[in-house]
């Protein structure tokens, strides 16, 4: 397989500046470090030669091949024939923690920011009053409707319809959430050992299911800005990716919105290249204040798109009700994969849905205004009382990608357990290492709730920089620790 290749002109940029205190080597040297450590290059690819990365940098090529020698004495670049100077990490270095966990034993008195998720909407009770009402009609059937109940079809393709992707109701069937539908899609197109191209920050629920394919991970990093579309493309070709896992809507967990050229150009390497598009949609709805209107979905510049949509973010995750929207040509496939997981999502929460998106399709107005609201009072809580961590403020989805100053995220997400608060560190969203300076903050909950976490993270943060964290730092995670999604 050959390993994704970053440019010259591209490294040069994410080093950046290379005057400071110290040889102009181990400068370089720390940038790269620091970059592939967080993920930003991703593990797997090759770095631009000696030669090449000396004229970007405008240095000596003594400089670039001791900055080299300095990484791979570090592990964190490896020699490999064919490929150059390929980015890796260090033996010891923990990869990513991936394990799917459910466990609704969190202490009293917690806050827990571990799942991006709502509450359930106004007008819940009277949704499920009107799917019991309705229920009649499908009891005397034996209640497995593997495609999902036609009316809440037709009413997912209308709403990709009206997005600017002509969809009908047989291009659409419904699933027990998200989670199960990207894992049908996987088993559907992916055989052991087949490349999957990510992005990395990434949801994490699908790693459990590509271990299981053991599939193997074509890593693009996504910058707390946005995609870094020639890299992207780039790697698409070399990788040789039978599927591509994308999230360009709102991604979880950087918030970032790819544009429609940013997308026309990913479809076209994609197209080139053969790859199937699996896009999570999940977040879509979940603009907050982006201006204009939204870009086309992702099905509408790579027809070779399977689509996969959940009611989880944006009305209630306890309906467990996803969609999948794929060509025809797939549907066998994916029928075929979806047996051993799911044989049809309950018939009473898929009325309980059909019922809320007749009213609407996405959030409220006032749904929306609750959560600007605690979105600009975590990012308020944190400028004030935690100025050297950093975030780009996101236009839509439910999360904060905050940067902190040194690769601490798991001695701090330790520390913060033990103050009472729960949340995700980077390495549960990295497709391939890294991301260790990271923690995703979900504004999910009050202005007031967000506020105190964000004094329970200054005293974490304390605890770390002081060292009296150490100890915690040392331990495993608790087994059996609250849901991240």
């Amino acid at each position: 397989m050959v390993a994704p290749v970053l440019s010259a002109a591209r490294t040069a940029d994410l080093i950046g500046p290379t005057r400071g205190d110290g040889p102009a080597y181990q400068l370089v040297a720390d940038a790269l470090r620091l970059l592939i450590a967080d993920g930003r290059i991703a593990v797997g690819t090759r770095l631009p030669s000696e030669r090449d990365l000396t004229g970007a940098l405008g240095l000596s090529r003594t400089t670039v091949s001791s900055a080299y020698a300095v990484l791979r004495d570090r592990g964190y670049l490896t020699s490999r024939r064919g490929s150059g100077s390929v980015a890796s990490l260090p033996q010891g270095v923990v990869r990513r923690d991936t394990g799917l966990h459910l466990s609704p034993d969190v202490p009293e008195g917690t806050i827990d920011l571990t799942c991006a998720a709502q509450r359930a909407p106004a007008g819940m009770t009277q949704a499920a009053e009107a799917a019991i009402a309705a229920s009649p009609d499908y009891l005397c059937g034996t209640g497995y409707l593997v495609d999902g109940l036609p009316e809440l079809r037709e009413v997912i393709a209308a709403h990709y319809s009206d997005r600017g992707l002509p969809t009908t109701a047989d291009e659409v069937f419904v699933t027990t959430g998200a989670v199960v539908g990207t894992a049908i899609a996987a088993r559907a197109l992916l055989s052991p050992g087949d490349t999957v191209l990510m992005e990395t920050p990434t949801y994490p629920n699908i790693f459990p299911t590509l271990r299981q394919l053991r599939a193997r991970i074509a890593a693009v990093p996504v910058e707390p800005t946005g995609w870094d579309v020639p890299t992207m493309t780039s790697t698409i070709r070399a990788s040789g990716a039978r599927a591509a896992f994308l999230l360009p809507d709102f991604h979880n967990p950087t918030g970032n919105l790819m544009t429609d050229e940013q997308r026309a150009l990913v479809a076209k390497a994609l197209r080139q290249s053969r790859t199937t598009a699996i896009v999570d949609e999940t977040v879509v709805e979940l603009g907050l204040d982006h201006e204009g209107p939204m870009p086309l979905p992702f099905g509408a510049h790579h027809a070779d798109t399977v689509s996969i949509g959940s009611a989880s973010k944006s009305h209630w995750g306890g309906l467990r009700i996803g969609w999948i929207r794929a060509p025809k040509h797939l549907h066998e496939s994916l029928h075929s994969a979806r047996v051993p997981l799911d044989i049809g999502a309950p018939v009473i929460d898929q009325l309980v849905l059909l019922h809320l998106m007749r009213a609407s399709p996405g959030i409220t107005q006032e749904r929306r205004r609750q959560l600007v609201e605690s979105r600009d009072a975590l990012a308020e809580a944190l400028r004030t009382r935690c100025p050297q961590l950093r975030f780009v403020m996101p236009r839509g989805g439910l999360s904060l990608w905050v940067e902190l100053p040194e690769p601490v995220a798991l001695q701090v997400t330790l520390a913060a357990e033990d103050e009472g608060l729960l949340f995700a560190s980077g390495p549960r969203f990295a497709a391939a290492g890294g991301l260790d300076r990271w923690i995703r903050l979900p504004y999910v909950l009050s202005p007031e709730e967000l506020t105190e976490a964000v004094e329970r993270l200054v005293r974490a943060l304390a605890r770390v920089a002081d060292g009296s964290a150490a100890a915690h730092g040392r331990r495993a995670p608790h087994p059996r620790g609250p849901l991240v999604a």
